[in-house]
């Protein structure tokens, strides 16, 4: 476990409020489905949230799908909008492939086969206007539900990493970030054991849902590579943290862990988070969860920005769809 060594500097304090993303869906219906999250919590989202398809090659590139161009014209219309994209590292990326298969193709990818792809991928977010993206490569790292995972080899995974970082940082113009996001906990295998190195990693993220090991939001802090161990990693290193996935999950509707995480957000320095908003873990488009909404509105205009005037409340959770969108299912945790 990570952990912050004798003459550390504790993490450091959050220099501002983090920015405020939410997944609603990949596709068009992620923006659209913004403006009514917006009227609800009274605040402006500024991070745009989405992942790449990761059935096939042609999809990573961004070239056989409008979710790309979708949210990079998000991105543009309003300054002060940045773009997430998680992006797989093997395709295909849910297709339960065994290890030893895994273990070749990142060898395959740290040995440059896939160069090409991401180079692609790199210059069409620069011509399209999303030359700061920010890259979650690889997430969830630690576990075994993806193709891009590092269990069967940690070498090569880190290998693989720093060659895709250093491929699309080639491209002119480019001023990506690269978030490395494992999932709370040990899971396969401790995170630390993938951490490529700090010269291709601008941000430590972390994707917390409200399940076990433990139970009270106390025990996911304390838990071997869980919250402490990640903001000590991160302030070792000298970088800042994100949640690019949480919300809720086994435990209901849980206000005490909403708050848990949303005071945890801002007491630490986090460059941004986005809750997963859809059944079961969501606030807005899940009406099963309506003393976590509450929270979730009331805890962050609590901890907004004094400069920051809530908009009037226009929609209700009520008023949201209640059932998950089949694409945001089919990409988050």
């Amino acid at each position: 476990m990570a952990s912050i060594g004798l003459g550390t500097p504790a993490p450091a304090p959050p220099t501002g409020p983090a920015a405020l993303g939410v997944f609603l869906a990949s596709d068009a219906r992620g923006p659209q489905l913004l403006t009514g999250f917006e009227a609800w919590l009274g605040l402006k989202v500024t991070v745009g949230r989405t992942y790449l398809p990761g059935e096939r090659w042609k999809s990573v590139e961004g070239g056989d799908s409008e979710i790309l161009d979708t949210w990079t014209r998000w991105r543009a219309a309003q300054p002060g909008r940045v773009l997430a994209l998680n992006v797989p590292m093997i395709t295909p990326n849910e297709s339960k492939m065994p290890d030893h298969t895994v273990a070749r193709r990142l060898a395959r990818g740290a040995h440059g086969a896939h160069d090409g792809r991401f180079r692609k991928l790199a210059g069409k977010l620069v011509s399209s206007g999303a030359a700061d993206t920010i890259i979650v490569l690889g997430w969830e790292m630690n576990g075994v539900t993806y193709s891009s995972r590092c269990g069967p080899d940690p070498e090569t995974w880190k290998r693989y990493w720093r060659r895709i970082v250093t491929t699309m940082r080639e491209t002119p113009g480019q001023r990506f970030r690269f978030d490395f996001a494992p999932s709370r906990g040990q899971d396969a295998i401790p995170w630390t054991q993938c951490y490529p190195g700090d010269d291709v990693v601008d941000i430590i993220g972390m994707d917390s849902y409200d399940q076990g090991p433990g139970h009270e939001f106390a025990d996911y802090v304390d838990q071997p590579y869980g919250l402490r161990a990640h903001a000590d990693f991160a302030a070792e290193h000298g970088k800042p943290i994100s949640f690019p996935e949480w919300g809720l999950f086994g435990n209901g509707d849980r206000p005490a862990f909403v708050e848990g995480m949303l005071d945890w957000i801002s007491t630490h320095n986090v460059v941004y988070h986005s809750i997963s908003d859809y059944c079961p873990h969501g606030v807005w488009q899940c009406s099963s969860n309506p003393g976590s909404s509450e929270a979730f509105r009331r805890r962050l205009l609590e901890h907004a920005s004094p400069a920051i005037t809530p908009s009037v409340c226009a929609a209700s959770p009520s008023s949201a769809p209640s059932t998950p969108n089949p694409a945001a299912s089919a990409a988050a945790a």
